[in-house]
């Protein structure tokens, strides 16, 4: 892999980027909050390397204010509460302007109130469950609008699909995603006797028995889908177990939230052909936006093999909406970068625009990828950036809810009382 990559691994533990010998009060600091070790470093170990390599970039600008950026990495290793304890420590013993981390929910969950109490800001890269709008939190994944329900609505429309198999990992952010799908399912005449819902736990390694209670799930001659929201390690089992099931993506298509080209980079993909991702970005895009971040992605890891995936794009949009907000600002004031980011429109990777909006989530695109042989996506159907909702239209608990933090400074806004709802929904 070369001497570059390995001083990547290196970095791992503890990974300062930019001016290294600057002093205190010389760089701008941020944190790299990402699991390095356990189950999610699969998924999130590139997600710290893409933030090194947008530091290292924006550093050879010029830095920001006329400072040089500071990375400070730490492992909170899969490990919930680890995660707000770092959070902690980076804001207040290390004083970094800003956050970006988190993979799965629960981890973000574990982080919020500290960044709230502290008022801290984290940009948080992954697609989720939604049902959630933090002031000091802004959500460059997608929300279930911008994957979940337009994944559904393809498979429904393009493949046929009659009966589902929602299975995901057992935490907040499958549990909330197929408690939205399952009512968006029935509200468009599926029984309930037709939605097959199962969780496992992190890193859950047998799958025989669930893989063979879809497969008789089509015995009554229905169309059978698979919904993924399986997190992390788990997806090798999984999708080994189809293959030695003989299940076949004519068969019973699996339609996967949270697997991406990184994640099949470990894997034999030979059976897994036709199968299905719902992202708003994938390595296949065609676009001289996506040919530059992939040949700045291999020179910087020194690794041609080293694949590019959706959150690594949201992690980009991210960092570059907080320098374009800090610029605005004149400052890396929690606040005044909250005030300027409002608004801001950065490039995504497929030759659109990435708009930051009032509930603090993206217009994005949503794209369907088939996986191919080599480990990549064909792309099969491809939107105009949609605009990130944060409060659901199928509970009904959400749907009355907006967020408007600049008008209403409020995150849960009922647009039925004309007032904000000072609890968190209960989904």
């Amino acid at each position: 892999m070369g001497l570059r990559a390995i001083l990547l691994g290196a970095a791992a533990v503890s990974a300062i980027a930019g001016a290294a010998a600057a002093q205190d009060g010389d760089t701008i600091k941020i944190g790299v909050l990402h699991s390095l070790s356990g189950t999610m470093a699969i998924s999130e170990t590139t997600l710290k390397d893409t933030v090194l390599m947008m530091v290292e970039q924006q550093n050879a600008k010029g830095g920001l204010l006329g400072k040089q950026i500071e990375a400070v990495v730490v492992d909170p290793a899969s490990d919930w509460p680890l995660f707000a304890e770092k959070a902690r420590e980076l804001i207040s013993v290390e004083g970094v302007d800003a956050i970006f981390g988190c993979w799965t929910s629960v981890s973000r969950k574990s982080v919020l109130p500290v960044i709230e109490e502290l008022n801290g800001l984290l940009f948080y890269p992954v697609q989720y469950e939604g049902e959630e709008s933090s002031k000091n939190v802004i959500y460059t994944g997608a929300a279930p609008n911008q994957q979940a329900i337009p994944a559904v609505d393809y498979m429904r429309d393009e493949l046929g699909v009659e009966k589902w198999a929602l299975l995901g990992t057992d935490y907040v952010y499958p549990r909330t995603t197929n408690t939205i799908l399952e009512a968006y399912l029935k509200d468009n005449g599926v029984a309930q006797e037709d939605i097959f819902i199962n969780y496992t736990p992190f890193g859950h390694s047998d799958w025989s028995k669930i893989v063979a209670d879809v497969v008789a799930l089509s015995n009554d001659g229905k169309q059978v889908g698979v919904v993924s929201t399986i997190n992390g390690d788990a997806n090798v089992g999984f999708y080994k177990e189809l293959a030695a099931a003989g299940v076949s993506a004519d068969q019973i298509p699996v339609m996967a939230f949270s697997v991406g080209e990184e994640e099949l980079s470990g894997l034999d993909t030979t059976n897994l052909v036709g199968h299905l991702a719902a992202w708003n970005y994938f390595e296949s895009a065609d676009s001289p936006e996506n040919a530059e971040f992939i040949e700045q992605w291999h020179a910087f890891t020194g690794d041609d093999s080293r694949v590019t995936n959706d959150p690594m794009e949201a992690t980009m949009i991210g960092f570059n909406a907080w320098v374009a907000a800090v610029e605005a600002a004149g400052s890396t004031d929690t606040d005044a970068v909250l005030d300027a980011i409002v608004g801001v429109e950065v490039p995504n990777l497929t030759g659109t625009t990435a708009e930051v909006l009032p509930n603090h989530h993206l217009t994005k695109p949503v794209l369907i990828g088939e996986i191919r042989e080599d480990g990549q996506f064909d792309i099969v159907s491809q939107t105009d950036p949609v605009p990130g909702d944060a409060w659901t239209d199928f509970l009904p608990d959400s749907a009355v809810l907006d967020a408007d933090w600049p008008g209403k400074d409020c995150g849960m806004f009922n647009t039925e009382t004309d007032s904000c709802v000072q609890v968190q929904s209960n989904y």
